[in-house]
Formats: structure tokens, sequence, C-alpha cells
């Protein structure tokens, strides 16, 4: 995000552990004291959840890039991964051995064999069963009563069919983001999720990876916010700024028959495979020799892909411009196209203006989810030639109804005659400012937010560090001292006296993004069936975050038809038990269709 010294980075990180650690110092002292590390007991103690005795059974649906980092967010403890559908052997391996593209690629997907210990693939196979397009695949999945749950990582375009098919089935739905490709297909969900019941009766959960609901570091965030620790709210910036170019596109991993208009030989997986076996020949070291030998495999595992055939799944041959794209990109690529995908927003944006509402919601007395009053966007296909349909800019601009402070508040000034700062529904000049950029072709700043206040500023970097700062000053350190009914950051203190007890609590493990904390705490509302007991990302929040997304889709095209692209949205397109959607979508076709829907082929693909 910003783009800060690392003496700058340094105190806003030791500025933010010292508020943490003062305004919870008892919380973080039953952290180290109970020894919990990240997504092994420390999620459970910020979320208020307990380990389960019997770990739910699950199927995990979709084993491409993201359903691979799910199973790498699998506590044992917690779920036992007991099947897996895919028609791709590409990930179908993965999901076993892991990936080994990278250090970082095999830190976030791990592979079955490593997260559950297994000796092999062959005891892992005795295990987890594979349901593919040999045996009937996900319909199989799903007909299989030892399966309890089942999490779904497929393309967009399959979140509600397969998510109500499983549900009729009886089965509980953790399903990535975003919810559904349209929100009357979200509506549809939450209300077969409404009356469905599981094997034993019990109400069904259905819950979205949205994962920063589930962060240890938003947790910390929000919890200043609420104590007044930057005072009155009023802007955020965010950004997901990525360095991607025409032939260096991370949504559009390669073709494994090689590119469209070009000879097979030329297949650039066949040619990193060729490199591999030739250096596997080579190398003489154990490790060298361990990991070529995996890298082969996997690469071989990729060239496997050839031979799905993409259209029996479902997958449609498509011209764009002047070029025929096969039924295989769609599958492989199905982020860059509109019946599939639904573009930056849904795949990036999403989480970005979720973690803005959590932080807008913060200060609300209702404890309800903040929604926008009105989006302002614009985007386009900038960098990329004709080869999708999604654009590669995205910029916008939302307008929060903003919160009522009581007099007891600090927000750093008083109005002479004013006691508290009146909230939206009493003063409509009283807005917080959200503005949000996705772009390609330069990664300058990555991805994060900057939430202003007007007593301090707070920036969340890659969702990985936070750094607090008092006003916009990014050198001072500083301590805290009470203020009115909360905190302020004392610049006339050096601070540092409560930042070990935080840094202690936060840095015994590896920051966690939230995902292993997310399937830990579905699985305990599944095993504690209390009415008490939900998902935080729950239909209503999940709903919420699409209906933004999609609504700034509604607004980008309006302006690309020459129109203001300036949407106002309304309270009915958030409410389940509304037809109302901002996107012409129909509940009751959606209805229909959800409810009779037949799976091509038997199986899909993320």
């Amino acid at each position: 995000m910003n783009q800060l010294t690392p003496d700058e980075k340094n105190i806003g990180q030791n500025n933010f552990h010292e508020a943490v650690g003062f305004t919870r110092r008892e919380f973080m002292q039953g952290v180290v004291a109970a020894g919990a590390v990240s997504g092994a007991g420390l999620g459970a103690m910020y979320f208020g959840y307990n380990k389960v005795n019997d770990p739910v059974r699950v199927g995990v649906i979709g084993v491409g890039d993201e359903g691979n980092v799910l199973i790498g967010g699998c506590n044992p403890d917690y779920v036992t991964v007991k099947a897996i559908a895919d028609i791709r052997p590409f990930g179908i391996h993965r999901a076993f051995h892991g990936d080994w593209a990278s250090p970082a690629a095999n830190s976030a997907r791990p592979g079955l064999i490593k997260q559950y210990k297994y000796s092999s693939e062959d005891e892992a196979r005795k295990n987890v069963k594979v349901y593919d397009a040999t045996n009937g695949g996900i319909d199989a999945l799903l007909k299989d009563e030892e399966i309890e749950a089942v999490i779904i990582a497929l393309p967009l375009h399959l979140h509600a069919p397969i998510a109500v098919k499983a549900m009729q089935a009886k089965k509980h739905v953790l399903t990535e983001k975003l919810m559904a490709h349209n929100v009357a297909q979200c509506k549809v969900m939450a209300r077969i999720s409404e009356e469905s019941t599981d094997q034993n009766g019990h109400p069904i959960h259905l819950a979205t990876g949205h994962q920063r609901h589930y962060s240890v570091l938003y947790d910390n965030a929000v919890h200043l916010l609420k104590w007044g620790m930057i005072g009155q709210l009023h802007h955020i910036r965010a950004q997901w700024h990525r360095g991607n170019l025409p032939g260096k596109d991370s949504w559009q991993p390669w073709l494994p028959g090689g590119e469209i208009g070009l000879d097979p030989k030329q297949s650039r997986v066949l040619a990193e495979l060729t490199k591999f076996k030739n250096e596997l020949e080579k190398a003489k070291s154990p490790a060298e020799i361990d990991l070529l030998t995996k890298k082969v495999a996997q690469w071989e595992a990729w060239m496997k892909d050839i031979d799905v055939d993409a259209e029996k799944f479902g997958y449609i041959n498509k011209k764009l411009g002047d070029r025929d794209r096969p039924a295989i990109e769609e599958l492989v690529r199905w982020r860059i196209f509109e019946r599939t995908g639904g573009g930056l927003m849904a795949e990036l944006g999403s989480h970005q203006l979720d973690a803005a509402t959590i932080f807008c919601s913060a200060l609300r007395s209702d404890g309800k989810k903040a929604h926008p009053l009105t989006v302002h966007a614009l985007g386009g296909r900038h960098i990329f030639p004709f080869d999708r349909e999604c654009d590669d800019h995205v910029y916008c601009s939302f307008e929060f109804p903003g919160p009522e402070y009581s007099e007891k508040f600090d927000a750093g000034y008083t109005i002479p005659g004013v006691k508290g700062i009146p909230g939206y529904d009493t003063d409509p000049n009283k807005k917080i400012v959200v503005t949000y950029s996705s772009i390609n072709g330069n990664g300058y700043g990555g991805y994060g937010e900057v939430v202003m206040g007007t007593k301090g500023t707070m920036i969340i970097d890659k969702e990985q560090e936070v750094m607090l700062y008092a006003g916009s000053d990014t050198g001072a350190a500083v301590g805290v001292k009470a203020a009115k009914g909360g905190y302020a950051l004392d610049t006339q203190a050096s601070g540092g006296s409560s930042a070990p007890i935080a840094k202690a609590a936060s840095n015994s493990g590896p920051v966690s993004r939230g995902y292993t904390e997310e399937i830990e705490h579905w699985a305990y509302c599944i095993r504690n069936p209390d009415p008490a007991n939900r998902p935080k990302c729950y239909p209503e929040v999940a709903m919420a975050d699409a209906v933004i997304a999609l609504t700034t889709n509604v607004a980008m095209r309006k302006g690309a038809r020459g129109e203001a692209g300036f949407v106002k949205f309304e309270e009915s397109w958030f409410d389940v038990k509304s037809d109302d959607t901002p996107d012409g979508s129909n509940v009751s076709q959606e209805m229909d269709a959800m409810r009779n829907y037949k799976i091509d082929g038997g199986t899909q693909s993320a």
C-alpha cells in the first residue's frame, strides 16, 4: 500500500502492537499462557469456539488453485477430508502431493499427504475417495453417505447449483467466494439453507469463504476502531494492484496442449516438463533430485489435462474477436469470461469491500453489517487484447452511512453546542467514503487497505501486517492513554511497554489469512448445533458482499454504454426474503433452475 521506509514500517507495527497490548492485555496474556499458535488454537481463542470431539467428514469439490489452498487450511482436529471431486488430473495430483511450482506455492498448497501425515499416495487414497470423470464425479460424492459436509471451490457460475445440490443431499456447505454468479442465486441459496436439515435433522450451515472475518489481524484492527483509537472513521482507501501483462497473466494459466493458434509442440507445459527431466538426469544432490522428481510428476499430471473433454462437462467453445476459444480454455481460465466468472470485483474487490464493510460496521450500535448507499464506477480493458471478457482495470467509489458517535466517544475534536457526532440518519452529510482500484500492468503498492480517522491512520498490508499512526505522522512512536470512554494514541509517550505481550501473542506462528479458522469454526458449528452458533460469514453477510461486487459491475456496464456509471443501492437487494435484485437476475427462475439442476457429465472442475 503506502510505500513506507523500513523505519516508518517498524514504528507503525510497534504502535499497533502497543495499542493492542494495552487495550487487550489480559486476553493477550491468556493467548501466550495457553501457547496458542496461528492455525492451532489462536483462532479458537479469538473467535470463541473449541475443538470438536469428532472431526467433520468432508468432501472437497474442485481441487484447483483455491481448492488446494483450502485443503491446506484443513486442520485434522476439526475436519477429515474423506473425498475429493475434480475432472483434471493436474488438480487431483496436487491435492495429494501439494504444489511444487515454488516454495510459496507449496506453503499455500501442501497437499493431503502432508496435511494428514499419510506415508504415501497409496495410503492417502485408502482414506480419501477420488470422484472424477470415470466414476460419477460430484453426483457420486453427494450420494456418499459418509460425507457430512462439502467445501466447494469451483468456477463462480457453479457455486449456487452445486451448493443447492449439496444442501438437498443434507450436507453442510462452505463455498468459496463470491457467494454466487448473480444476486438471485444468492437469495436462492440462502432460502434453501433455511429450509434444509442435515442427516441428523439439524439446520444446515451454509458459509462463504470471505476469510477476513477470521483474520486475527483484522479482529485486532476492528477492536482498536471500536475503542476509538483512530477517532471518527471517514475514509478508507483500498487497492489490489497486480503486474499482470499479456503473456504473463496469473488469470491465464498455461493450457496443457499449447496456446490457441500455435503448434502443440510449443506447449509451455511440455517445454517446462522437458527442462525438468533434463535437469533431473544431471542432478546429484538428494534434495535436488527429490524436488525435480516432484516437479516432473506434477508437470506430467498437468499434461494429462489434454485428455479432458471440457465440453462434456458443460464448458463451451466460443469466439472472441477473430479467434476461436475452445471449451478447455473456459475451464482453465474461467475467471476471464462472463459466463463463468465475475471479473475483478468478484475475485478481488469482494474481499476488500468485505474488509471495508467490516470496518464501517465496527462502530454501529445496532451490530448490523453496513450497506453502501451509492457506487460510482468505471473500468475497462486497457492493456489486454480481446482474449477475455472481463475488465483489466476497475476504479470505484462507495458512500457508506456514517455511524452515530456518543458524547463519550473521543473523536479528537468537538463542536460547540453539539453533543457527540450525529450519524447519517440524522445528518445525511455524515458518510464514510471508500475508494477502491484493481489494476493490471503495474503492481505498485500491492494490496491492502488504509483506514483513516480523525485521530489516526491504520494501514493493513497484504493481510500480513498492520501499521498504526497518530494522525498522519508515520515517524512518531506512540503510547496509549485513556480518553473519554475509550483510548487515544499518546504522542507524548514513547510507548513500548505493552507491545511485547501483543508481539508474543501474534508472533507465535505464521500470520494466518483465516482459511484455517473459517473451516474450524464451520466444523464447530456443525458439531454444536445451537442456534447461537453460526459461521461469521453466514448467508446474509455473504450475500451483501455479492450485492456490492455485482452492483459495481452493473455500474461499470452502464459507464461502458456511455451512461453515468452510478448506482444507488436499495435495501431490498440485501434482503433474502425480497425478490428484488440489482443485476436483472430473477429469483423465481433461478429457484426453478437450481432445484432442477443436472450436473453435466456428473462432475465439474475448478
